[in-house]
This record gives C-alpha cells, structure tokens and sequence, in this order.
C-alpha cells in the first residue's frame, strides 16, 4: 500500500521532564496520534528538560501548514506565556502555523468529553463511592478553577462524589483529600489521574493517596485512544480557523 501523503504537520508540545517516563509517554502519544491520521506529520516537541524544541521541529517538517497543540490541561503560565511564545518564534518559518487550545477546559474550550472519557477509561473498576481529581498543582487560580470544572464533570458522568487535589503549589494533597472523603463517609475511595505522563508530581500524588487509604488510583492519561479523540478535536478546530501566513 502506498503511504499517505502528508498534508499538515502536528507538533504535540509537552513541558518536558527528567524523568525519562514523560518522554516515552508524549511519543506514544504522537504514534498514537500518526496511526489514527496518517496524513499527518506528527511529532512531539518539549518546552523544557528533554529536547527537541518545538520551533526545531517545526522547522524540520516536510509541509507548510502546521498546527501546534499544548499537551498541557490547564492554561497556567505555560499556556498563556510559552505557547505564543512558540508561535512567534515560528513566524519566519517558510510555513503556517495555527495554535490549538490546551487539553484541558479553559476560557475557549469547555471541558471535553474526550477528556472525561480518558479519565474514566485509566480509572480501575473498583467499585468506588468517591473520586479524588489528582492533578499537578499550579498558583493560578484561573487554572485551578478549570481543574474545578473537569472534576465536576467527572462527578457528573461517574455519579459520584469527586473532589480536586494537587501534587504541589496549591492544597490539599491528594492524601488530605481522599482522607477528608472517608471522613465523610466514602468506604471505596479512587484516584484519577489529571496527568498526561508519569513523573515525580504523579509519584508523589499516587503515594500520598494510597497511604490515605485509596482502594485504586488511575494511570496517566497516556495515548488513550480518548486522548487521541482529543488532539484531534483539538487539530480540526485550529485548522477550521485562519491560519497566520507562512513566511
């Protein structure tokens, strides 16, 4: 059979990590992501720790019409700074680029179902009566609160009680808040994960819930065939919209 040709360059740009598991994590994404399309040209790029660079990869792609999508759920500072930040380093590139939304609901994009479906999907079937959303943690209010609107929804799909902890910058820990829940009257208390790729916030997330007495905890999103749902939701949108001009 003879190869798609390609016809849009998708460049998944996570944070980047030391722990070599995020890395492994972001490129299963984006085969994932390469096998549902396969006239695209995907590939992963990292703002930070692990390269390549997303303007590098961009530059290297064999077409002229790119969409870059943050595999980052919430529009904290690396999603209001340092992804425009990649788009204007881009504009003397010999190609367009267009800028999805992050994977998490924010200011442009309510909370997806896609997003719901993969949280539901790592989460054990362990017969649970209450939810811990477990995410990374961040200062900014406004992302928190977004990480507020997918716990909501979850609670709404699962039917069950499902409240928000953090790994790190803002309280309580996913410990504190599985604790709390069986305090007020959970037996069966599950974690889901708010996390795309493992790594020492997940870590630390999964140890202090199990230590609070969490019956199951999720494994990263992943390349969850909802995630992969996801980016290309997102994909479609930024391309249906105008793209800036190649150089």
């Amino acid at each position: 059979m003879r190869p798609a040709r390609l016809n849009l360059g998708v460049v998944l740009v996570a944070h980047g990590s030391r722990d070599p598991r995020a890395a492994v994590a972001t490129s299963a994404l984006a085969r994932a992501v390469g096998r549902a399309h396969p006239s695209w040209a995907v590939r992963a790029g990292y703002l930070d720790h692990a390269g390549p660079r997303p303007v590098d990869v961009l530059a290297a792609l064999p077409v002229r019409r790119a969409v870059v999508v943050p595999l980052l759920l919430t529009s904290a500072y690396h999603g209001r700074v340092d992804m425009p930040a990649v788009l204007s380093e881009a504009a003397s590139l010999p190609l367009s680029v267009s800028l999805a939304p992050v994977l998490g609901p924010s200011v442009s994009a309510p909370v997806s179902p896609h997003l719901i479906e993969g949280l539901v999907r790592r989460l054990p079937d362990a017969d649970l009566d209450a939810v811990v959303l477990a995410a990374a943690g961040t200062r900014d209010a406004a992302a928190r609160s977004t990480v507020e609107d997918a716990a909501n929804a979850l609670s709404a799909r699962l039917r069950l009680p499902c409240t928000v902890a953090y790994a790190s910058a803002a309280p309580p820990a996913a410990g504190e808040a599985v604790s709390r829940l069986r305090a007020a009257g959970a037996r069966r208390v599950g974690v889901a994960a708010y996390f795309l790729a493992p790594g020492l916030l997940y870590d630390n997330a999964v140890r202090s819930a199990r230590e609070a007495g969490a019956v199951a905890v999720a494994e990263p999103l992943g390349d969850a065939p909802d995630l992969v749902r996801l980016v290309t939701a997102r994909v479609d949108a930024a391309v249906r919209r105008p793209l800036a001009p190649a150089a």
